[in-house]
C-alpha cells in the first residue's frame, strides 16, 4: 500500500523544486484542507489532495499556440 500522505521531500523531488519551497506548498495545501474542516499533519499533505491540485483535469493547461479542442 503507497503512502497516504506526501512529505516535503518527496514534493520537492517530484516538482523539482527545492524542499523549503515545498514546506510552502505544503502549508498552502494544509491551509485548504483545514478550511474544509479536514484534520491536517504539519509537514505533510494527503497524497490524493496533492494529486488534484496538482494534476486536476478539471482546469487543463493549453499548450502555447493552440486552440481551444486542438489536440
Amino acid at each position: 500500500m503507497s503512502e497516504k500522505f506526501i512529505r516535503a521531500e518527496e514534493l520537492a523531488e517530484i516538482m523539482e523544486i527545492s524542499v523549503p519551497y515545498a514546506y510552502k506548498i505544503i502549508k498552502q495545501l494544509n491551509e485548504e484542507l483545514d478550511a474544509k474542516g479536514y484534520i491536517t499533519i504539519t509537514g505533510r499533505v494527503n497524497r490524493e489532495y496533492f494529486n488534484e491540485r496538482v494534476y486536476s483535469a478539471e482546469h487543463p493547461v493549453k499548450a502555447p499556440g493552440k486552440k481551444e479542442g486542438e489536440d
